[in-house]
């Protein structure tokens, strides 16, 4: 495969990837928590950096091959995000405070207001979905190591 082609399925795939979450988002009704938004992150970054580099690849391989390392990089970004968030889903460690409190040690009326807010934050803790054990943040690490790999491998091995 060419750089060309590999950066051009890296671009698809990652666009496909975004559309799935908002399909899911709106499709499904299962509205994103604040760490999901933070994983969409790499993504909104890789998606013209592999445009990109399917666009110079032909005349600029140098170029190319430097775009498709901060793709790679993006991604492996992306994965840790997945993985914190996941690691929060599971309970292994905390999550911000913005996404995780819940309405569980309320005491007096102000304490009953800002829970009666909170009520309507998406909780970073809680998975909405999960297929085979995975959550959309798994999926998210999976997708997200795999576009890394092929990234990588299409800088150090692909011809231009």
């Amino acid at each position: 495969m060419t750089r060309t082609q590999i950066a051009a399925g890296l671009f698809l795939a990652s666009l496909a990837t975004i559309i799935g979450a908002y399909i899911f988002e709106y499709g499904f009704d299962l509205a994103p928590c604040e760490l999901c938004l933070k994983q969409r992150i790499p993504y909104y970054v890789g998606i013209p950096i592999a445009g990109l580099a399917a666009i110079v690849a032909q005349s600029r391989p140098s170029i190319a091959r430097l775009l498709l390392i901060a793709f790679a990089l993006a991604m492996l970004i992306g994965a840790g995000l997945g993985i914190y968030h996941a690691g929060v889903e599971w309970k292994f460690w905390e999550g911000p405070t913005a996404c995780t409190s819940g309405a569980d040690n309320v005491s007096g009326v102000t304490d009953v207001l800002k829970a009666m807010r909170e009520q309507a934050v998406v909780r970073c803790d809680e998975a909405a979905w999960r297929f085979l054990g995975l959550s959309l943040a798994g999926y998210n690490v999976l997708i997200s190591l795999a576009l890394a790999a092929i990234a990588w491998w299409g800088a150090a091995k692909a011809k231009a």
